[in-house]
């Protein structure tokens, strides 16, 4: 039976936490059941942000390699570098030259950034662009995408339609496979999505040990006396706790909760527990791909070369109904 391709992309931009892990990672390895994967290290989408050059390549190493520890099967899904691909840089290209600016001024995402005080480069404004050149290149049938994504992925299928009706029919639409995310908040400041950007203190990476992990929730934000309504930060434990612990253990939290009578230092020392169990396996593998680049980057290679038969194939079909070919 022919599955359905899909394709869905993560920027290499340092460790990898639980917001990572639950917004896109776990449901990745879970999508290859289904699906004909094709999972993308969104290299050039990162490079909107502050780097050195010594610091993306092995950003961008780290996160094939965690990629592959956590459970990517590189025999059921292509694993690929995005800028290794020249065909990404070309379609975007061509497919600016079709974009309005103005569809691209009303993307709330760059507005968002805008309206923060942060200055922006064109590579962001211009990001949906390429967005929608590294989807169309493969011609899926769906991306997993959060609700934050469904305004890109529109985008995307404008530019398609758009395309279509000048140059003749060449890409389908595409639907978004909207993924349940549990929102995963900052440990210290629980009204704030936990995100690098906000300091180590503030996330929970994959790779943590036992004892760095219960050292981080120790100071996580939670309810101080007896209270009915849960705050931000105590509901962020039970979040977790009921997404890695079983049923029970929640059941017995939340009863002590109403009681009056949780013990926040108990509940974040079995927390610490259960997520470092959870991640064991991954972090033992993870050391093992660690020591052998060389057998990352066979990896890395055959995926780049059969992404490449789709891309090229795509691209020769653009450029031909562009008039570009001779």
């Amino acid at each position: 039976m022919i599955k359905p391709r899909i394709l869905s992309g993560i920027k290499p931009s340092g460790k990898l936490h639980l917001g990572n892990y639950l917004g896109m990672v776990r449901q990745a390895v879970a999508l290859q059941r289904e699906y004909e994967c094709y999972y993308m290290v969104a290299d050039m989408h990162s490079l909107t942000e502050d780097f050195t050059p010594s610091e993306k390549r092995q950003q961008t190493m780290d996160l094939v390699i965690d990629l592959l520890a956590i459970g990517i099967d590189p025999e059921q899904s292509t694993l690929f570098i995005q800028s290794q691909l020249p065909e990404h840089a070309e379609l975007a290209w061509y497919f600016n030259t079709i974009t309005p600016v103005g569809e691209l001024e009303r993307m709330t995402q760059y507005k968002d950034f805008v309206g923060r005080g942060h200055t922006a480069n064109v590579g962001l404004f211009d990001y949906p662009v390429l967005q929608a050149a590294d989807i169309l290149l493969y011609k899926p049938a769906g991306v997993p995408v959060g609700e934050d994504q469904l305004q890109h992925l529109e985008l995307t299928n404008t530019i398609a339609r758009k395309f279509n009706a000048r140059f003749g029919k060449t890409f389908e639409s595409v639907r978004p496979l909207l993924t349940a995310t549990p929102r995963v908040m900052s440990l210290l400041e629980p009204s704030k999505k936990m995100s690098k950007s906000l300091g180590e203190q503030h996330v929970i990476n994959m790779s943590d040990e036992a004892a760095v992990i219960e050292k981080k929730l120790a100071r996580a934000v939670t309810d101080t006396g007896k209270t009915k309504t849960m705050s931000a930060g105590t509901k962020n434990l039970f979040t977790l706790l009921e997404i890695f612990g079983e049923p029970e253990e929640h059941g017995f939290y939340k009863e002590a909760f109403s009681a009056g009578t949780i013990k926040y230092s108990d509940l974040k020392k079995n927390l610490a527990k259960l997520i470092a169990h959870h991640f064991a396996d991954y972090r033992k593998k993870r050391a093992e791909l660690e020591k052998h680049p060389d057998y990352v980057l066979q990896f890395i290679n055959a995926g780049r070369e059969k992404a490449r038969i789709l891309a090229s194939q795509t691209l020769r079909e653009v450029k031909e109904k562009m008039g570009l070919l001779l």
